[in-house]
């Protein structure tokens, strides 16, 4: 892990949207390479959530702020002083979306244009990676993985809130950090349906079952046909720190987006998944709605291809489905059956085998 800690370990790195579940799994693993750490965020997710029952808390500074309020996101960074910022802080939900349409774009929206307007009157150097998602993309549901240069969509208020985001970054990448004395390195991430231990939110296909299996109760499926681009959580992040190292190094272009995805032979359906979970959980019921009357579009296909994560920064998914359906289960069933154990010993050894696969395995990152 040498080349990861060679990067990060001292610096000062900001987190928005360190409480929530990609945020706080990117908290643990900055942790362990020895980063200086302080997250934004509006409010811990859910109840539970990985933050807390990993006492995230305990070893990092927290500002509770609401990332679409431009005065304190700004003075809080301007204080701060990061040498990195990972933009995570999100309404997540497609879902919510819908229920919610305003604040999920001012939200995404408005909240990555504060830490663009942060960068612009900061006068330090400084690496940002904004992630977005891969609902960026004006999904036709087609057989193929989106590329990077393919068409910006969003037919979702969420999927639009991020499409949106990017377009405010490109803006603010040409307009104010593409000369030549420029200091403000950026990078954008799209990844997709990241599963994994600890995640509790609403209306998200991995959690509704534990939660419900946990009390031994059916979970109804949406939309059981349904086909995702499954992949744990560890894998994106590995990407976005690995974007980081890149631009720390000059390696890259300014302002380049990737995606990080899994293989497209690891597009599966939600049944699959499923019936993938009852090898790791001993009773699993749940009940198929697909038939019923949806409440909103739900898109049915959407695969991205990572080529260019490969070829430019020699990234790529190390899990098999099997692998990360299994490790997924597997911290949710320390959680439900002790809770004396400390979910932060679970994450950081989880955490620590993937890197030995990724190893092994022959990733760069990982050495």
């Amino acid at each position: 892990m040498k080349n990861l800690e060679n990067i990060y370990k001292n610096k000062k790195i900001l987190i928005t949207g360190h409480s929530g579940f990609k945020g706080s799994w990117l908290t643990i693993w900055l942790n362990l390479l020895g980063a200086k750490i302080v997250g934004i965020s509006d409010k811990e997710v859910s109840n539970p959530n990985h933050f807390r029952v990993s006492k995230i808390k305990n070893f990092i500074k927290s500002e509770w702020i609401d990332i679409t309020d431009s005065n304190k996101t700004i003075e809080a960074i301007k204080r701060y002083e990061p040498d990195f910022i990972f933009h995570l802080a999100a309404q997540p939900l497609v879902y919510s979306s819908y229920e919610d349409p305003l604040n999920t774009i001012k939200t995404n929206s408005i909240g990555t244009l504060n830490i663009l307007e942060s960068l612009r009157l900061i006068k330090k150097k400084i690496i940002t990676v904004f992630i977005t998602s891969d609902k960026v993309y004006d999904n036709l549901e087609w057989a193929w993985g989106y590329r990077e240069t393919d068409k910006l969509g969003g037919k979702d208020p969420y999927s639009g809130s991020k499409a949106m985001a990017e377009l405010a970054i490109k803006s603010y990448t040409e307009s104010f950090f593409n000369n030549k004395n420029n200091n403000k390195l950026i990078g954008v991430a799209r990844a997709g349906n990241v599963i994994g231990g600890g995640d509790w939110a609403e209306n998200r296909i991995v959690p509704d079952c534990v939660k419900a299996w946990s009390r031994n109760f059916s979970v109804r499926i949406r939309n059981s046909h349904s086909t995702r681009p499954w992949q744990h959580v560890f894998e994106p992040l590995s990407g976005y720190l690995t974007l980081g190292v890149h631009l720390a190094k000059g390696k890259i272009k300014n302002g380049e987006a990737y995606n990080f995805g899994p293989p497209s032979h690891q597009n599966h359906s939600v049944k699959l998944l499923i019936n993938e979970m009852k090898k790791s959980w001993n009773k699993v019921l749940w009940k198929d709605s697909s038939q019923s009357k949806k409440k909103f579009l739900e898109s049915g296909l959407l695969k991205l291809n990572c080529d260019k994560a490969l070829a430019e920064l020699n990234w790529k998914p190390v899990l098999s489905f099997e692998e990360t359906i299994k490790i997924t289960v597997d911290w949710y069933k320390n959680y439900y059956e002790d809770k004396s154990k400390s979910m932060l010993k679970i994450s950081e050894k989880q955490l620590i085998n993937y890197i030995n696969v990724a190893n092994k395995r022959g990733l760069t990152w990982a050495q």
